[in-house]
């Protein structure tokens, strides 16, 4: 079981790496990488223009995790609160406020060639 979750860890690093990669090339900047609180976690916080984006990446390995809706289908409502209460937490700290948005990343191979970035993918 340890095995299992060191490569579960070791794949979702690999895939935040790809897709702040990608991210990067398309224009946005690195702002933190993997935000945790005690509230959820955000796995990368980037800058383009003026915009916050608050992006979750997510890969899904197997076909079995694709016959169940792939990377998007595991972003779901519960998910989103996680994502949206970290959020405010980390802008809790900000003098004045940004425009922010969330994006997914959505990966079905740790392959640039297969990334989908779905932008605005929910609001708060």
């Amino acid at each position: 079981m340890l095995a299992r979750l060191f490569t579960t860890k070791q794949s979702g690093d690999s895939a935040e790496r790809v897709a702040e990669r990608y991210l990067g090339e398309q224009g946005l900047k690195l702002v933190a990488r993997n935000y945790r609180c005690r509230y959820g976690e955000i796995d990368l916080v980037m800058r383009e223009q003026d915009t916050l984006v608050f992006v979750e990446v997510r890969m899904r390995r197997t076909r079995a995790d694709r016959d169940f809706g792939g990377a998007a289908a595991s972003i779901g409502p519960h998910k989103q609160a996680r994502i949206i209460a970290a959020a405010q937490h980390y802008l809790a700290g900000m003098k004045q406020l940004p425009p922010c948005r969330f994006d997914a990343v959505l990966l079905n191979q740790l392959s640039a060639a297969r990334i989908e970035w779905i932008r605005d993918a929910f609001g708060a």
